[in-house]
């Protein structure tokens, strides 16, 4: 493929890794991705599944290997299993990878049709094992069902399955070994994230002093487990460790600590078609006036996403302070 063909930046960097978010709601409320009471996008705002086939098919053309549905909570979003058939055919045409991020609370009655559909790799987010402490932690969700959700992935037979969680001090550090037994027994890996200072959160709520970084979490599983480096890449920001009786992988995704932005090869577009060009910065580009400006015009919409390359950021620069950083909320960026 011609340079001039491909999504490369300022700094030489390849963008071959998209996240589409196919919507902003969610049926959960986790307090470091979304506020309790919330304003969703009206319909008309938010990009039609054709429209996002449509992007899609752009991005695969342009050298993208590996798309992720998010969400919010993609699993809501109606008629998606008609959108992932239509991704599941672009692996013809380029598409390497097609993988997708959930809550699982709809898992147990869709993870056959994601199967089928083409998806190759799930990751779910699963902050602790405790029913009341993950009632608090989403505000509205029932771990027996996400529990249910993952049994009914793992049956399905998914290249990977992959835990996601959100180590916070003080809320669910202690959850760590629970959780990492769990994926071990379930053949599953787990990554542990280092949360980001995205949307404003309640007053009595503070980043700084619920933070936990990745040094202590590798400092704590090496204290119960023999870990070492792995060479497996997901081709996102996670570096892997390796059990020597387990084929479970643990990973870590350190934005603070370990700042990753050198190897970026990813972008963002939300649900109403905004392309995020880095997750710790404001900064977007509009590709949903162009995909109804200039509807099924494959040139101008590629002639958008080679420009916005051109002002995609070096890197992020996250602190531990309470200030917001990022004024959007993770729903609204995507996953």
């Amino acid at each position: 493929m011609e340079q001039a063909n491909r999504l490369i930046d300022r700094w030489g960097r390849q963008i071959n890794y998209v996240r589409l978010s196919v919507t902003d709601r969610c049926d959960f409320r986790c307090h470091y991705c979304m506020a309790e009471e919330m304003t969703f996008l009206p319909r008309e705002q938010v990009l039609s599944l054709e429209e996002i086939a449509l992007l899609a098919e752009v991005l695969v053309e342009l050298g993208v290997t590996k798309l992720r549905i998010t969400g919010g909570e993609p699993l809501v979003r109606r008629n998606l299993g008609w959108l992932l058939q239509r991704l599941g055919q672009l692996k013809a045409r380029g598409l390497r990878e097609l993988v997708l991020t959930t809550n699982g609370s709809q898992l147990a009655r869709m993870a056959a049709e994601l199967k089928e559909a083409g998806v190759d790799r799930l990751n779910i987010s699963l902050d602790t094992l405790d029913p009341v402490a993950f009632r608090q932690l989403t505000r509205k969700g029932d771990l027996s069902q996400v529990l249910a959700g993952l049994e009914a992935a793992r049956q399905q037979g998914f290249k990977r399955i992959k835990l996601n969680t959100v180590v916070q001090q003080g809320v669910n550090e202690q959850q760590i070994l629970p959780l990492v037994a769990f994926a071990r027994r379930q053949g599953f890996d787990i990554s542990f994230i280092e949360e980001m200072p995205l949307g404003q959160m309640q007053s009595s709520y503070s980043r700084s002093q619920h933070f936990f970084d990745s040094d202590q979490v590798l400092q704590l599983l090496n204290q119960h487990y023999a870990l070492q480096p792995s060479p497996y890449r997901s081709g996102g920001p996670a570096r892997y460790y390796s059990f020597a009786d387990s084929a479970s992988l643990v990973g870590l995704i350190s934005p603070y600590s370990h700042n990753f932005c050198a190897d970026c090869n990813r972008v963002r577009v939300t649900a109403e078609g905004q392309l995020v060009l880095c997750l710790g910065n404001e900064q977007a580009l509009d590709l949903r006036g162009t995909l109804r400006a200039y509807p099924g015009d494959k040139a101008a919409l590629k002639q958008r996403l080679l420009q916005a390359m051109q002002i995609k950021p070096e890197r992020h620069n996250f602190s531990h302070t309470d200030e917001v950083q990022v004024v959007r909320f993770m729903n609204m960026t995507g996953g």
